[in-house]
């Protein structure tokens, strides 16, 4: 038996040895019972395969037997559970992943960091929450998710219930947190939240409808069984990054010199990427004369592969060599001297993945147009909802984030599919499928000064709704 907490009192002390003697007992029960609750775990299991990646680095404290974390495939897999009995099941049924005997209120056996760490239907049977999160940020990179879900009071009752009919794993009496305690013990610890959800309204067999479509519209999510948070360590400033402003060009030429002339320097370095889309003007031709006239700046010239904005930012961002990753529209509606701020929101680490917001400020006349207005309204509420954090914005051209974070999104882009001819779908689904923090920044957006839009408002308005239908089926109905 792991060593209770000396720092407790005697309360919390007979607190703790009161419930590894109940688990032990529950996992020699489970040796010839299951009860009603399969379908409840394999309901939980499904929702973390979907945030949880495999071949990661994943901790579960309060692994139980482990069959959860088995479920995810992680490239290194550690079990943290204060019942014996439980790590020696978990350790006979899963071989491949490492099972340690210790208490969550006291983690100093492990000395390592993760990609992962989960604490499922934990954090209610705790003495102490605070100190358990304060516990695991000592374990966490500054790229570590933090994902826990915890049984909602709603269910008090039904619960009760079904354990006296012993059709469920019997607790003891709970803490019963709600989502806003969660997030202040959280950032007590040094965390903040991402995202959450309410998840499962129907536990039993046959809860498909109700798990993944009812129970993420209203009323019927205020009546879900558990609730789901993800968090990230509070970021701390790193060493300045080398910037790459990556510009697609297509029938640009008359706004050439002036990006060169605009752009800020940022970072220890900033290169400028440009990707000429099979210009009719002399777009190209203007962009070697800049380059040759300004040989201060670090420059890339790129001819576009293929067609359409996606294409071109690809090549652009495949080419770049720097540790941040800026878009900057070719026509200057968004000026580059806004970039700096985009710069300083990546960099501090208040998000993760910037994105441009041209809905909040008034724009100057003929900017856009009021049905594309109306329309992008619509899309960001659409948006917001579908991905759990806030999209105000979803095709203003400016977004910005960590080259590593851009090769993630990249590797795992079968998911969506690709049929995103903007580039912009592709970059904030990805975001959301990794859980960074997206942070939505306001611009002021201006009137053109040279060309013609490229966006067709019905081609690409209908295009929208095909995304929202897809952003739906692959994000929030899982």
């Amino acid at each position: 038996m792991p060593n209770v907490n000396p720092n407790f009192d005697s309360a919390g002390q007979t607190y703790q040895q009161t419930r590894i003697a109940h688990w032990d007992s529950i996992a020699r029960k489970r040796d010839a019972w299951q009860g009603m609750g399969r379908w409840y775990h394999r309901r939980l299991a499904e929702i973390y395969r979907f945030h949880v990646s495999p071949n990661l680095r994943v901790l579960e404290i309060g692994c139980a037997d482990g069959r959860l974390l088995a479920s995810l495939k992680p490239a290194r897999g550690v079990g943290v559970d204060f019942s014996g009995e439980m790590i020696r099941r978990a350790r006979e049924r899963h071989p491949q992943l490492d099972f340690i005997h210790a208490d969550g209120h006291d983690l100093s056996v492990i000395h390592e960091t993760f990609d992962v760490i989960i604490l499922s239907d934990l954090v209610n049977d705790l003495w102490d929450v605070q100190r358990v999160f304060e516990q695991i940020k000592r374990l966490c990179t500054p790229r570590t998710r933090v994902i826990l879900n915890f049984y909602s009071r709603l269910w008090q009752l039904p619960l009760g219930t079904a354990q006296s009919l012993n059709l469920a794993t019997p607790n003891m009496y709970q803490n019963w947190l709600t989502r806003d305690d969660i997030r202040a013990l959280l950032q007590l610890a040094g965390f903040e939240t991402i995202r959450s959800s309410q998840e499962i309204l129907w536990p039993l067999p046959l809860g498909g409808l109700a798990n993944r479509f009812l129970v993420r519209l209203w009323p019927f999510n205020q009546m879900a069984l558990s609730n789901f948070v993800v968090a990230r360590p509070v970021p701390e400033r790193t060493e300045e990054p080398k910037v790459s402003v990556v510009i697609a060009a297509r029938n640009e030429a008359g706004n050439i010199k002036a990006l060169f002339e605009r752009t800020p320097k940022m970072g220890r370095e900033t290169e400028i990427v440009f990707v000429e889309g099979h210009s009719k003007d002399d777009t190209y031709a203007a962009i070697e004369r800049e380059i040759v006239a300004h040989p201060s700046t670090p420059s890339l010239l790129l001819k576009q592969p293929g067609i359409g904005k996606a294409d071109a930012i690809r090549a652009g961002f495949d080419a770049a060599t720097g540790d941040v990753l800026m878009i900057l529209d070719a026509d200057m509606t968004v000026p580059p001297e806004d970039l700096p701020r985009f710069y300083e929101a990546l960099a501090s680490g208040r998000g993760e993945f910037i994105n441009g917001v041209r809905l909040v400020y008034p724009m100057e006349k003929e900017a856009m147009r009021t049905l594309n207005f109306i329309g992008n309204k619509f899309f960001s509420m659409a948006f917001s909802w579908l991905l759990g954090q806030s999209i105000k914005d979803t095709l203003c051209g400016t977004k910005v984030l960590w080259k590593k974070d851009y090769e993630l999104i990249a590797a795992n882009r079968s998911y969506f599919g690709d049929f995103d001819p903007f580039g912009d779908f592709d970059l904030i689904f990805g975001a959301a499928k990794l859980n960074l923090k997206i942070i939505d920044l306001p611009i002021r957006y201006r009137e053109r000064t040279y060309g013609t839009t490229n966006i067709s408002r019905w081609r690409h308005g209908l295009l929208l709704i095909r995304m929202v239908a897809f952003a739906a089926r692959r994000i929030k109905f899982v």
